[in-house]
Order: structure tokens, then sequence, then C-alpha cells
């Protein structure tokens, strides 16, 4: 599994790219084949204000409920209203088609703690 470089990843496995003051959000690739076939997605409403930390909706699949989780606050600008129906679209192509969440942030000091591509590639490979 290719770990796409430009953005950050939080322990609980969502990935972070920052655009200017937008940040999406989704879950990465290894999450989604974790889960095996996602069948729902709840989003957030445009407009709800965030703080990190803070759950952001869930994904369920098959196998199991997670939650996701945002590293940094901000407000919902956009959701990516594909996944209503069709949710499967995180395990076909988790880093584009199946973003989740798009955040307007007054900082993304946050996501510095996060891991880069290559430490995420090796908390991955320790599992």
């Amino acid at each position: 599994m290719t770990v796409p470089s430009d953005r950050k990843y939080a322990e609980t496995h969502e990935w972070f790219l920052i655009e200017g003051d937008i940040v999406t959000l989704g879950i990465t690739q290894y999450a989604a084949d974790e889960l095996t076939d996602i069948t729902f997605v709840e989003l957030p409403e445009v407009g709800a204000s965030l703080g990190a930390g803070d759950v952001v909706g869930e994904v369920e699949s098959v196998k199991a409920t997670s939650e996701i989780i945002t590293a940094v606050a901000g407000t919902v600008v956009e959701t990516n209203s594909a996944l209503v129906d069709h949710p499967e679209l995180i395990n076909e192509d988790a880093f584009e088609d199946g973003w989740i969440v798009k955040l307007k942030v007054e900082s993304t000091d946050p996501l510095g703690a996060l891991r880069d591509a290559k430490g995420y590639q090796q908390l991955i490979s320790a599992k």
C-alpha cells in the first residue's frame, strides 16, 4: 500500500491534507482494509464547529464501527455527500474519492505533531 506523502497521519488512522486554511480529513487505506466492507458513513453537519480530539462521525462496516476523530479544530465547510449512497468509496480509494470532511481551520499547528508518510508506514508495518 502506498501512503501519500502530501498529508499527515494520526495513530488512529485518520489522514489530514492541508490546503491553506482548509484541511481535508479521511481514514487511511490501512484502516479501510482493516474494517473490510464499509456499509455506512455518518457525516457531520456543514457549519458544525469541532475541537481537536472531537468525533467527526463514524464509519460502519460488516466487521466494526469506528469513530473518526479530528486532530485539529475547525468548522465543517464540506462533507463528501457521495459517501451517503456509496460508502464503499472509502474501501475503493480512501486517499482520494473516499475523503470524509473538509474543515476551515484557524491553525494547522496541531497537525505538526502527527506522523508523516514514512512515520505512518512504520506504524502500520509494525502491526
